[in-house]
């Protein structure tokens, strides 16, 4: 009797919070990959090295030293030596990790495949929608033009909303005490304490 196949879940946001943009495409890194597969990082570029004629450079690339380090900087992964890699991630676009689930051969890949392309798509349909979003708000300020102050400020509130937000200022830590002294130059409470005593 064959044994039934493993059905594997892989949640979708979970896929799409690991879409990066590297070198204008969309890829998942390959230790990303390893982990949705199953599999270890080491064997999964093993398989890809097997088969390097199904991974053009539209399917694949490795990081730049640059490009690692700004990854490592970013998402805090460590170095190279006790834990780190020693060799730049790949990163694999749609079209490579469509191929991967052929060259890992196994039921999990497939269903992991399915739900990555799944992922891309639904990550395209987002996209889409805001750009249509924002040509459609051009067009309308575009056609309101200065005439009317109230639609006017609508359209700032939803501009504010289509626009990253901006990041907050640090703030100041610590506290500053200054007393102007009778010769309008600054003098600390001590010192005008000391004033007041004599």
């Amino acid at each position: 009797m064959s044994a039934k196949p493993e059905t594997v879940t892989v949640p979708m946001e979970r896929v799409v919070r690991q879409i990066q943009l590297f070198r204008g495409h969309r890829v998942l890194l390959d230790s990303d990959l390893a982990c949705l597969y199953g599999v270890t990082t080491g064997n999964l570029n093993k398989a890809v090295k097997r088969n390097l004629g199904r991974f053009p450079e539209d399917f694949m690339f490795q990081l730049t030293s640059e490009e690692a380090a700004n990854l490592r900087f970013q998402s805090g992964i460590s170095s190279s030596g006790y834990g780190g890699r020693r060799y730049s991630p790949y990163a694999f676009t749609e079209q490579g990790v469509a191929m991967l689930s052929s060259v890992l051969d196994s039921e999990r890949a497939v269903q992991v495949n399915i739900a990555i392309m799944r992922a891309f798509v639904k990550l395209r349909e987002v996209l889409a929608t805001n750009r249509q979003l924002a040509h459609k708000f051009a067009e309308l300020e575009k056609r309101v033009g200065g005439h009317d102050d109230q639609i006017q400020g609508i359209l700032e509130v939803i501009r504010q909303l289509l626009a990253p937000p901006a990041p907050k200022p640090g703030r100041e830590i610590g506290f500053h005490v200054r007393d102007e002294g009778a010769s309008g130059g600054v003098r600390d409470r001590g010192e005008k304490a000391r004033s007041q005593m004599t």
